[in-house]
């Protein structure tokens, strides 16, 4: 699955992969050394634990590289700023009820439903991405249909 990210999310997935590969591996590497000197290895703990930390680490190790190198970069400092796009906060109204909110289209990365960020592949996300002030869209969620109005762009 290929991330709609922003050079600032690449850059962030970046700086994780360089800690698991020079800090995180190395760490845990010697954490093993020390429990495998604790004795028979199938008996013991410290050493089961810190093979798994280890086999964890490599395999987010390799899920960053993934994401990274299969992303979808976007430049989010030159966009049109009379359309939703990434970091792009915007009123908005759902029809049927009447209830208004202040929404910021961020990427999957940023995601934060309580703090009203949705990503750009969520529903509502791809509904809004593109949209300009005025504009109604239909949303096509798994809990059914539902209407969008965008009042403006903040």
């Amino acid at each position: 699955m290929s991330h709609t990210l922003t050079e600032e999310n690449i850059q962030k997935l970046r700086d994780e992969l360089e800690y698991r590969i020079t800090v995180k591996r190395s760490e845990i590497a010697k954490e093993k050394l020390i429990a495998a000197a604790h004795g028979d290895r199938s008996e013991n703990a410290e050493y089961k634990e810190a093979c798994e930390r280890f086999n964890a680490n490599d395999d987010r190790i390799q899920q960053l590289m993934t994401i990274i190198s299969t992303a979808t970069v976007i430049d989010d400092k030159n966009a049109d700023k009379t359309k939703l796009g990434i970091n792009t906060r915007a009123r908005i109204k759902f029809v049927e009820d009447g209830d208004e909110d202040i929404i910021t289209l961020v990427t999957t990365m940023d995601a934060d439903v309580k703090k009203m960020y949705i990503s750009i592949e969520a529903d509502l996300g791809k509904a809004l991405f593109g949209k300009k002030a005025g504009d109604v869209v239909e949303v096509n969620a798994q809990s059914g249909k539902y209407t969008v109005e965008v009042l403006e762009i903040l």
